[in-house]
């Protein structure tokens, strides 16, 4: 039940960002270690963004795959749940991707131009 303090997060570094603007769309980079269940997310961020900015704007996730690097340099996006290289056999391998969760961009609805013509 992650995904309630996830979309927590994620609601409020929107309105942070929006400078009292609605939003309509936010934009998060969810990698594939985390773990997130995309509806489950969506779902939480539509019920604690009622009554705030982001209410009705959407969420859209993108995800991405896990990659790991061995010390052979070999590097490979994580297709299967083994951490052992895919070139060499080792096992000392590194999480080069795959842990980000971060708002990558809010779109916002810009007001009607007031300035003089």
């Amino acid at each position: 039940m992650h995904e309630l303090a996830l979309a927590r997060g994620v609601l409020a570094a929107a309105v942070a960002h929006a400078d009292g603007r609605p939003v309509r769309r936010v934009t998060v980079l969810v990698g594939g270690l985390r773990q997130v269940v995309p509806d489950s997310l969506r779902f939480h961020f539509e019920i604690l963004s009622r009554g705030t900015l982001c209410e009705g704007a959407e969420l859209e996730q993108r995800l991405q795959a896990a990659r790991l690097r061995c010390p052979c340099g070999a590097e490979w996006e994580l297709t299967e749940p083994s951490f052992l290289c895919v070139c060499c056999g080792g096992g000392e391998t590194t999480i080069v991707g795959g842990e980000e969760l971060r708002v990558e961009s809010i779109e916002v609805e810009e007001g009607a131009c007031t300035a003089p013509r």
